[in-house]
């Protein structure tokens, strides 16, 4: 297969993934407790970043929150002006994919049969995605949204109750399929071809 045809398979998959995040949206997903909730897309993304490295997983995710904030966040008021809905969407949700930086090691792993290093690499990718993505959540909660504290709270600490409980639940979550996966679906990490957008 021509780099021309990688490429266009890469895109490709971007493009998928980036709208089965985006659907991933429209199913319920709070925990039960005020404000705090998981977020299905960060596994799909996650996925891919493994699979394809840093510069596939954050276009994805790109693409991902360009279609949220559209879709969702405008809608619903979730974007209060510029700065914010640039942080808490296209930024945001790029970010996501920065687990691709083990997308090499967790390859590697794979090809040679060390489970303990696949679940390792493959936890690592999903908790920095997650990690990333929820900083950039505490950041615009504390910044835009602390007016919603309750009396008496720092912005700060209601940014970080809130986010830092979705980023638990949505972590747990993620871990959990993404350990089921490369239990059971390993040759998914390791594409037939090489393409990449950016660097693993």
């Amino acid at each position: 297969m021509s780099k021309t045809s990688d490429k266009l398979l890469v895109l490709m998959e971007i493009a998928i993934i980036a709208a089965f995040a985006m659907a991933l949206e429209y199913v319920p997903h709070k925990t039960g407790i005020s404000s705090v909730e998981m977020s299905y897309g960060i596994i799909p993304i996650s996925v891919l970043a493994l699979r394809r490295g840093t510069g596939a997983g954050m276009a994805a995710g790109l693409t991902w929150g360009l279609l949220d904030m559209l879709l969702i966040g405008m809608g619903e008021g979730s974007v209060l002006n510029v700065i914010q809905g640039l942080l808490e969407y296209p930024v945001a949700f790029a970010v996501a994919g920065l687990g691709g930086v083990f997308a090499g090691r967790l390859q590697k792993a794979i090809k040679g049969g060390a489970t303990n290093k696949i679940m390792g690499w493959a936890s690592a990718g999903v908790l920095l995605g997650v990690v990333a993505k929820y900083f950039c959540h505490f950041l615009a909660g504390w910044v835009f949204w602390g007016a919603y504290a309750p009396k008496g709270m720092p912005a700060w600490l209601y940014s970080l109750v809130i986010n830092g409980g979705s980023a638990i639940a949505t972590g747990l979550l993620g871990l959990v399929v993404m350990a089921v996966l490369v239990t059971s679906v390993r040759q998914l990490f390791v594409p037939k071809t090489t393409g990449k957008l950016g660097h693993a």
